[in-house]
């Protein structure tokens, strides 16, 4: 068999950010009986759930760290490297900081999988690299049952631009900078009815650096954010909201979706995480539609940033959106935030 006749997702039970542990299953795993070693240099730790850890260097920047890996989502060797790259770039993003230096993750099923195609995960690795104009320094490999790749990255932010998950406030516009639904055609492509087209919309989503966090950083009328993952919008959403002791209400009609789902979803393809991700939080969201919850709890891989602007910032976001090029589904805010209430802490009209 030729190298490109190796069909990655058929060695692997998971896909992406789908293979993410549920954020209910997360809450007992993190919950711990032991003391830990408070260091009052960590700015961001994991009390709130945050993209990355970040640390405090003394002289006004802050060090960010982060690792992110899984299992494949697509077939390709190379792309699967460039999405498991631009997925773990993007928490440094997400914090509005730029990466220095990524160290890679390889766990390899030798007995199963030439190394030669675990090179070409890693020559995908580099080259997302070099877009964000970092180095792949190092790394550590294990053979493994199951191929899974990733990247720990750190990064440097100013510390007065720091961006974090749980800092909104009450009336912020809410933004999302890539559309919903990769989880959806990537569970289209294993079942074997992915159009060709809509391939190369998810790839290129997933290939997409989030570079933007890193201006976003800058504004000082950008109150919180974070990426959308495995949790899917409303998970990362339910994370942000309550951070920041806060209640959310989307816009259905608003959310940037991919056009092409309404086609996969008549034909049951959605992952397995969207449902774990539904029992996890589904009771902090109003009543929604199975089209709805299908997509907004659906897991995202290398998802887009969730923003939360002032409203009196919306206007000069909005025009830095649209000078970076993005279409006209991510220029108006597909929601707002408001003090908490005791219905719910997701409402979607």
């Amino acid at each position: 068999m030729e190298l490109k006749d190796i069909k990655l997702t058929q060695y692997s039970h998971g896909a992406g950010c789908g293979c993410k542990i549920s954020p209910a299953i997360l809450d007992t795993i993190l919950h711990s009986n032991v003391p830990s070693v408070i260091d009052p240099r960590l700015l961001v730790g994991n009390d709130k759930r945050d993209d990355a850890a970040v640390f405090d260097l003394g002289n006004g920047s802050g060090l960010i760290s982060t690792t992110d890996f899984f299992m494949p989502i697509v077939d390709d060797a190379y792309d699967f490297g460039r999405i498991a790259s631009a997925n773990a770039i993007s928490d440094v993003y997400a914090m509005g900081g730029k990466p220095v230096m990524a160290i890679a993750i390889l766990g390899w099923p030798i007995e199963k999988l030439a190394p030669e195609i675990a090179q070409r995960v890693l020559d995908g690795a580099r080259s997302i690299c070099a877009e964000a104009g970092i180095t792949l320094a190092g790394g550590h490999s294990i053979d493994c049952p199951e191929p899974v790749f990733g990247l720990s990255v750190n990064g440097l932010v100013a510390i007065k631009d720091l961006k974090q998950n749980s800092t909104a406030t009450a009336g912020c516009r809410l933004y999302l900078t890539k559309a919903l639904g990769v989880g959806i055609l990537s569970t289209a492509q294993k079942k074997g009815v992915l159009l060709p087209e809509d391939a190369a919309v998810a790839l290129k989503s997933m290939v997409t650096l989030n570079k933007l966090g890193e201006v976003f950083g800058k504004l000082e009328t950008v109150m919180a954010m974070t990426d959308v993952t495995g949790f899917g919008l409303l998970g990362h959403l339910a994370e942000m909201c309550d951070g920041s002791g806060l209640s959310a209400v989307i816009e259905f009609d608003k959310v940037p979706v991919i056009a092409s789902l309404p086609n996969y979803l008549s034909q049951n393809c959605y992952p397995g995480g969207t449902q774990r991700n539904w029992n996890s939080y589904g009771h902090k969201v109003s009543t929604l539609t199975d089209e709805q919850r299908f997509i907004l709890a659906d897991p995202q891989t290398s998802g887009g940033l969730l923003v939360a602007v002032t409203a009196e910032g919306t206007a000069e976001f909005e025009r830095i959106l649209k000078e970076q090029g993005l279409t006209e589904k991510h220029l108006v805010p597909f929601g707002w935030l408001e003090e908490a209430n005791s219905e719910n802490v997701i409402k979607v009209i």
